[in-house]
């Protein structure tokens, strides 16, 4: 029997969460979560830095799903990364995963993210001193962009991250100036994954079981890290696993995610503050709406909501038209 290929879900600051971790895992189908970027500047961080971003470390590093999940850190200074990234294990961290993809100006202006893709050498020195700093079997995984403005460096790159000891490359596939803008280069991921001897996960762009297969096909990597796509498509990993072949529950309806929204409005009132937490709820029914019609009619009824309290009258009247 072949092997079922690896899904990952994506790390996305200020979208994909241990909110989202916890509501996607429920809903299920992801192999592993890696969590938003953790930046590091200097000393080594508290613990309650690291278990805001990752509360997971309070239960085995994993979500109440039991989806395994690994803190990623953002930062350029060796010596600093490594000392977090041995906070991290002494919290009992799944792994440590390292975050050269970022393309946002306000990290890279610091020398973090994508613009380290210029610095080969720096890379290397980077995942070395990490590596050293935790114990031999925990892993250490990056993700990577393809270059800051092009791929001249991507081969060159992801030999030094793999030679210095990463177990895992993420390669997203397109450059910091492409930002998240369509395309995905897919097609530049084979000459990476050929110059390094570590397994090399394809990203970018992958909204759909067709995107996928697509990718699959262009990158000929069979692992996929799934991000914006997933939170549009909460059953997209089942959906691909059923393309696969694999044996998987019946796909995510709307009427089947209508729990999970419940839940997340839960999860999300207890952990925030009035507005913030409307627009949590507005900006995931805004992908949503890119699969699901119903959450269009959702989204137009809460858009000019503020106030939580109507929000949750709205939750209870969604609730009552709930199917038994």
């Amino acid at each position: 029997m072949t092997t079922p290929a690896t899904i990952l879900l994506a790390p996305m600051e200020g979208l994909l969460d241990f909110v989202l971790r916890d509501i996607l895992t429920r809903v299920g189908g992801v192999d592993r979560c890696v969590s938003e970027f953790i930046r590091v500047t200097g000393a080594v961080l508290p613990d309650r830095v690291f278990l805001r971003y990752v509360p997971e470390l309070l239960t085995g590093s994993r979500t109440a799903a039991g989806t395994p999940v690994r803190p990623q850190l953002l930062g350029s200074d060796p010596a600093s990364l490594a000392g977090n990234a041995a906070a991290l294990a002494r919290l009992g961290a799944e792994g440590v995963d390292l975050n050269f993809g970022c393309p946002a100006n306000v990290v890279n202006r610091h020398g973090g993210g994508a613009a380290l893709l210029d610095s080969p050498e720096l890379l290397f020195d980077i995942v070395r001193a990490v590596r050293q700093a935790v114990p031999a079997h925990l892993p250490v995984s990056a993700k990577m962009r393809l270059g800051v403005r092009d791929a001249s460096l991507s081969v060159e790159c992801a030999q030094a991250l793999a030679e210095a000891g990463a177990c895992e490359l993420v390669v997203h596939a397109r450059t910091k100036t492409d930002g998240y803008r369509p395309p995905a280069f897919w097609e530049q991921i084979p000459a990476i994954a050929r110059a390094v001897a570590v397994p090399v996960v394809a990203n970018g762009e992958i909204w759909t079981v067709d995107d996928a297969l697509r990718c699959r096909e262009a990158s000929g990597r069979q692992a996929l890290m799934l991000g914006r796509g997933i939170v549009a498509d909460p059953g997209l990993a089942w959906a691909l696993r059923a393309a696969d072949g694999q044996a998987v529950p019946a796909g995510v309806s709307w009427e089947r995610l209508l729990p999970h929204l419940d839940d997340f409005w839960a999860v999300i009132s207890h952990h925030f503050p009035g507005r913030q937490r409307v627009g949590r709820l507005k900006q995931w029914l805004n992908l949503l709406r890119r699969r699901h019609p119903e959450a269009e009619t959702a989204f137009q009824s809460l858009r000019t909501l503020t106030d939580p309290h109507d929000v949750d009258a709205w939750m209870d009247r969604l609730r009552a038209a709930e199917p038994a």
